[in-house]
């Protein structure tokens, strides 16, 4: 829900009016390389499709032949071809980090982590040696203490949820002004909970070779074949128990399925097997009162699952989930097997990333505030982030309008949809106060201990929230990325400066494109404020009900309109759109366009437009909208996030919203009966 995915994993964007058009040229901001390209391309749309068939395609026909998929993405968009001209921008930091004489302790925190990156003949002589001291504290487990006391001490060092369950601070659903201890599922290597539980051939066949992999690590982790094979099928079987006792990626949509707050004393009934007394003090978390547990279910099978099974297969458990943690930091034959599996078999791709593109994008996830610091200081000035929140403003005036006038919604349940969008803050750029990285310990020559060290600073401050105010000027996104998101929590709206530049927003060109865009965007993560799951959310991000019974039920009928139009797509094969999963993101973007299209038209209200491109002004904003999201996916892909993920593939992000938009048939003149018109009384329209 948070993030408006544009592009596989790292995605999507604002916009901003009144960017400088003197910061970028074909040769980039600041002399660094940054490669010109507008927001609007009439030389990638096929102008032999008829727009009122397929728009998405009139948009966006040519864009691949023009852009072909690079060999090492499993997916390639407007988006991520974006962020791969900034990772070009990224290396250029960092390799002057890396090589200056005279070093600040920024430029030596990123600029060392680099280049120990970087360093891939003493990554492969260091081989195992690199992870050692977890394998031997593994190897120690004499008892269930001594496991608790092991797996908090991997959960500090490892990223994700993949040690057992996962573990830190959130705010409190009831009162988000605190910090509360949490705890949540977790312990699988494959992407989903679906992959272990789905019957279909293809799922069968995914576990099989998933089997082999870990297999594969077994075996480079010292055990013979068939030592490996058997270690394998044991660690398969306890994922796959953890996996069915999890959530749903549907199931933790519903933020009630995830609030059970109690104490201690009531976990350890909840949960007996385990020492969670021991286990959060060895993370040294503060002292605490309460909990939440968002998956109750699986801690109770957890705690059976570690009174009935032998310790030495949670040994080995462990032994492959810390190497399968660790695999992209480790020698070469580690690294190989994470991209064979992880990135070719389950994804797609063709070849692995080039070195320096893994080390931009490792050092960006593990110091992300302290290369962000150069890099909004080379490309981002304090104007473009003023006119940024004025073009936010913008949007969210009419979203005002909007909510006052609604047809279906009560006066109480406005007032209390108002106050909220009051509410929203919104970050813009880079946060406000940087964060000190001075506690995590980076050195040139050792990858493998960067990433730990960086990693465990990150758990240790996540911890030590517990029982603090809620920082509201922080982010959970680094400056660089090419991304924007809603958190229901603390009702905020965050455009990183990685986001504001061509062609996501385009001072060359007309209002137009840029509000169908960008502003398209704005009004997107506004509107997650208000979808299924952001409506749940008050003003200060509390999980409380504001809305009347009435209001609620005509919410969901409209809602259902939605789900109903996106669960006749089809994803890949036989597959179709999840759209119980993607329904906050599918009304978000129907609501974020028409947002947009307001503001747009009140912007230039007063403006005598013309034609450009043999394209209406009207046309030039419906196809800056289309032209977000150009690109491909390679099946592999489209299938793993048939599972994973709650976005829409890319043509149904633009053709199921603009059927919906009479204002689109207009424009195109388009006529009844023709795929891209609905019937007036089955258009879906919620905000």
């Amino acid at each position: 829900m948070k993030n408006r995915l544009r592009v596989g994993y790292t995605p999507f964007a604002l916009l901003v009016l009144g960017l400088a058009s003197a910061l970028y040229s074909q040769t980039g901001p600041v002399g660094l390389p940054l490669p010109y390209t507008p927001s609007l391309d009439p030389t990638v749309m096929d102008r032999s499709i008829d727009p009122c068939v397929d728009f998405y395609k009139y948009a966006c026909g040519k864009w691949s032949q023009k852009n072909p998929m690079p060999d090492d993405r499993t997916a390639w968009s407007v988006y991520s071809k974006a962020y791969e001209d900034n990772l070009t921008l990224l290396r250029g930091i960092l390799e002057q980090a890396a090589s200056a004489s005279q070093r600040d302790a920024v430029t030596q925190k990123v600029g060392d982590f680099y280049t120990a990156c970087m360093d891939e003949v003493t990554a492969n002589k260091r081989g195992l040696s690199a992870i050692k001291p977890e394998l031997d504290a593994i190897n120690s487990i004499q008892s269930l203490t001594d496991l608790t006391a092991v797996v908090a001490h991997l959960q500090i060092v490892t990223s994700g949820n993949s040690m057992l369950f996962g573990s830190g601070s959130e705010q409190d659903p009831d009162d988000t002004e605190k910090q509360i201890a949490s705890l949540g599922q977790g312990g699988i290597g494959l992407p989903d909970r679906d992959y272990y539980t789905q019957d279909d051939a293809k799922s069968k066949e995914i576990r099989e070779h998933y089997l082999q992999h870990v297999q594969k690590v077994f075996e480079m982790l010292g055990d013979s074949p068939d030592t490996a094979k058997q270690n394998a099928q044991v660690a398969m079987q306890i994922e796959a128990r953890l996996a069915k006792a999890s959530w749903t990626a549907v199931e933790r949509r519903n933020p009630y399925n995830l609030k059970h707050k109690m104490n201690l004393q009531d976990l350890e009934k909840l949960a007996p097997n385990f020492d969670w007394p021991l286990f959060f003090s060895k993370v040294d978390a503060p002292k605490f009162e309460i909990v939440d547990i968002s998956a109750p279910q699986f801690f109770q099978e957890l705690s059976r699952m570690l009174k009935n099974e032998p310790l030495a297969n949670w040994k080995n458990y462990l032994r492959f989930h810390m190497a399968n943690s660790y695999g992209p930091y480790l020698s070469e034959n580690f690294v190989q097997e994470t991209f064979g599996f992880y990135s070719q078999y389950l994804r797609g791709a063709k070849e692995i990333r080039s070195r320096w593109k893994r080390c931009v994008q490792y050092t960006d996830a593990d110091l992300g505030e302290a290369l962000g610091q150069e890099y909004v200081r080379r490309v981002f000035s304090a104007e473009l982030k003023q006119s940024t929140l004025e073009m936010v403003q913008r949007v969210e005036h009419q979203m005002e309008l909007r909510i006052d006038q609604l047809d279906w919604m009560s006066s109480q349940t406005k007032e209390q949809a108002l106050i909220k969008l009051h509410s929203i803050r919104n970050k813009i750029g880079y946060p406000d106060k940087w964060r000190n990285y001075s506690l995590a310990t980076i050195i040139p020559d050792d990858f493998a201990g960067d990433v730990r060290n960086a990693i465990a600073f990150e758990s240790h401050r996540d911890f030590n929230k517990i029982g603090q105010p809620v920082d509201h000027t922080e982010w959970d996104m680094t400056p660089p990325s090419v991304n924007a998101e809603y958190n229901p929590q603390l009702n905020d709206i965050n455009f990183p400066a990685g986001v504001l530049l061509p062609p996501m927003y385009d001072s060359k060109m007309d209002d137009a494109p840029n509000y169908g865009n960008t502003g398209s965007t704005i009004g997107h993560e506004l509107t997650h404020a208000f979808d299924d799951e952001g409506r749940q959310f008050d003003a200060k991000g509390n999980l409380r009900d504001w809305w009347t019974k009435e209001d609620a039920a005509k919410f969901k009928e409209r809602a259902q309109c939605v789900s109903d139009q996106y669960a006749k797509y089809v994803v890949v094969d036989n597959i179709r759109i999840k759209s119980k999963l993607t329904l906050g993101e599918d009304v978000a973007d129907l609501g974020g366009t028409i947002l947009a299209y307001l503001a747009w038209k009140d912007a230039t209200k007063d403006k005598h437009l013309e034609s450009t491109d043999g394209l209406t002004p009207e046309q030039r904003y419906f196809v800056g909208f289309g032209q977000w999201d150009c690109g491909e996916v390679r099946p592999q892909q489209a299938r793993d996030w048939a599972i994973t993920n709650p976005h829409s593939p890319s043509e149904y992000r633009i053709n199921g919203v603009l059927v919906n938009v009479p204002e689109f048939a207009e424009a195109f003149s388009c006529t009844a009966g023709q795929p891209m018109v609905k019937p007036k009384q089955k258009v879906c329209r919620v905000w």
